[in-house]
Protein backbone atom coordinates (compact mmCIF):
# COMPACT_ATOMS: atom_id res chain seq x y z
CA UNK A 1 0.00 0.00 0.00
CA UNK A 2 1.32 3.25 -0.69
CA UNK A 3 2.30 5.76 2.26
CA UNK A 4 -0.12 8.33 1.15
CA UNK A 5 -3.55 5.64 1.12
CA UNK A 6 -1.73 4.01 4.35
CA UNK A 7 -1.99 7.54 5.90
CA UNK A 8 -5.25 8.37 5.08
CA UNK A 9 -6.45 4.94 6.20
CA UNK A 10 -5.28 5.01 9.38
CA UNK A 11 -5.78 8.56 9.88
CA UNK A 12 -9.76 7.94 8.92
CA UNK A 13 -9.70 5.43 12.11
CA UNK A 14 -8.19 7.31 14.67
CA UNK A 15 -10.38 10.49 13.55
CA UNK A 16 -13.84 7.17 13.88
CA UNK A 17 -12.26 6.60 17.51
CA UNK A 18 -11.98 10.23 18.24
CA UNK A 19 -15.34 11.06 16.95
CA UNK A 20 -16.45 7.87 19.34
CA UNK A 21 -14.41 9.45 22.27
CA UNK A 22 -16.52 12.95 21.78
CA UNK A 23 -19.89 11.17 21.86
CA UNK A 24 -19.19 9.28 24.39
CA UNK A 25 -16.26 10.18 26.32
CA UNK A 26 -15.01 6.61 25.74
CA UNK A 27 -11.09 7.26 24.48
CA UNK A 28 -9.63 3.68 25.02
CA UNK A 29 -9.52 3.34 21.21
CA UNK A 30 -8.18 6.22 19.89
CA UNK A 31 -5.92 6.39 22.54
CA UNK A 32 -4.72 2.69 21.29
CA UNK A 33 -3.78 4.61 17.58
CA UNK A 34 -1.32 7.22 19.94
CA UNK A 35 2.80 6.11 19.50
CA UNK A 36 4.54 6.03 23.24
CA UNK A 37 5.96 9.40 22.25
CA UNK A 38 2.79 11.22 20.57
CA UNK A 39 2.79 14.95 21.06
CA UNK A 40 -0.24 17.33 20.66
CA UNK A 41 -1.07 21.29 20.34
CA UNK A 42 -4.09 22.65 21.85
CA UNK A 43 -4.75 26.64 21.36
CA UNK A 44 -6.16 27.38 24.62
CA UNK A 45 -6.81 26.99 28.63
CA UNK A 46 -4.54 24.63 30.68
CA UNK A 47 -3.32 22.39 27.54
CA UNK A 48 -3.01 24.88 25.72
CA UNK A 49 0.54 24.96 23.64
CA UNK A 50 2.58 21.75 23.17
CA UNK A 51 1.81 18.85 25.31
CA UNK A 52 4.00 15.46 25.32
CA UNK A 53 3.37 11.85 25.73
CA UNK A 54 0.49 9.34 26.11
CA UNK A 55 0.07 9.96 29.64
CA UNK A 56 -0.73 13.67 29.02
CA UNK A 57 -3.16 12.87 26.57
CA UNK A 58 -5.03 10.69 28.25
CA UNK A 59 -5.81 13.36 30.91
CA UNK A 60 -6.32 15.95 28.16
CA UNK A 61 -9.41 13.77 26.53
CA UNK A 62 -10.13 12.90 30.44
CA UNK A 63 -11.27 16.76 30.17
CA UNK A 64 -12.64 16.73 27.37
CA UNK A 65 -15.08 13.95 28.44
CA UNK A 66 -15.41 16.41 31.62
CA UNK A 67 -16.14 19.68 29.46
CA UNK A 68 -18.60 17.61 27.50
CA UNK A 69 -20.24 15.24 29.98
CA UNK A 70 -23.27 14.58 26.74
CA UNK A 71 -20.75 14.09 24.32
CA UNK A 72 -20.17 16.35 20.83
CA UNK A 73 -22.17 15.76 17.84
CA UNK A 74 -19.17 15.95 14.95
CA UNK A 75 -20.22 16.65 11.41
CA UNK A 76 -17.18 15.99 9.14
CA UNK A 77 -16.68 18.66 6.15
CA UNK A 78 -13.77 18.08 4.96
CA UNK A 79 -10.36 15.97 4.11
CA UNK A 80 -7.18 17.20 3.14
CA UNK A 81 -4.02 15.14 3.47
CA UNK A 82 -0.33 14.77 2.40
CA UNK A 83 2.18 11.50 2.48
CA UNK A 84 2.06 12.00 6.21
CA UNK A 85 -0.23 14.21 7.79
CA UNK A 86 -4.30 14.21 7.01
CA UNK A 87 -6.39 17.52 8.39
CA UNK A 88 -9.83 16.87 8.91
CA UNK A 89 -12.32 19.62 9.01
CA UNK A 90 -15.55 19.88 11.02
CA UNK A 91 -18.65 21.20 13.01
CA UNK A 92 -18.97 19.90 16.45
CA UNK A 93 -21.87 20.50 19.11
CA UNK A 94 -23.05 19.94 22.53
CA UNK A 95 -23.31 21.10 25.80
CA UNK A 96 -19.58 23.13 27.25
CA UNK A 97 -20.54 22.59 30.99
CA UNK A 98 -24.19 22.89 30.55
CA UNK A 99 -23.96 25.83 28.02
CA UNK A 100 -24.86 25.67 24.11
CA UNK A 101 -21.88 24.89 22.43
CA UNK A 102 -21.00 24.90 18.66
CA UNK A 103 -17.63 24.94 16.53
CA UNK A 104 -15.75 24.93 13.42
CA UNK A 105 -12.83 22.92 14.04
CA UNK A 106 -9.86 21.73 12.21
CA UNK A 107 -7.80 18.46 13.97
CA UNK A 108 -4.72 17.21 12.09
CA UNK A 109 -2.92 14.21 12.52
CA UNK A 110 0.51 13.13 11.88
CA UNK A 111 0.97 9.47 10.97
CA UNK A 112 4.00 7.21 11.67
CA UNK A 113 3.41 3.18 10.24
CA UNK A 114 0.34 2.46 12.20
CA UNK A 115 -0.05 5.09 14.70
CA UNK A 116 -0.98 8.46 15.87
CA UNK A 117 2.28 10.49 16.61
CA UNK A 118 0.88 13.91 16.10
CA UNK A 119 -2.28 15.87 16.64
CA UNK A 120 -2.79 19.82 16.46
CA UNK A 121 -6.66 21.12 16.93
CA UNK A 122 -7.33 24.87 15.47
CA UNK A 123 -10.89 26.34 15.89
CA UNK A 124 -11.67 29.79 16.43
CA UNK A 125 -15.36 30.93 16.11
CA UNK A 126 -17.48 32.05 19.03
CA UNK A 127 -18.41 28.76 20.32
CA UNK A 128 -22.16 29.40 19.58
CA UNK A 129 -22.32 29.38 15.49
CA UNK A 130 -21.23 27.44 12.77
Amino acid sequence: MPQSENTLTVAHQAFEHFQHGLATGEWNQFLDMLTEDFSFWFPMGKFHGLNEGKEKAKEFFQYVSQAYKSGLTVTLDRVTSNETTVVFEFRDEGLLFGELYKNRVAVSFDVRGDKICSYREYFGSDGKSN
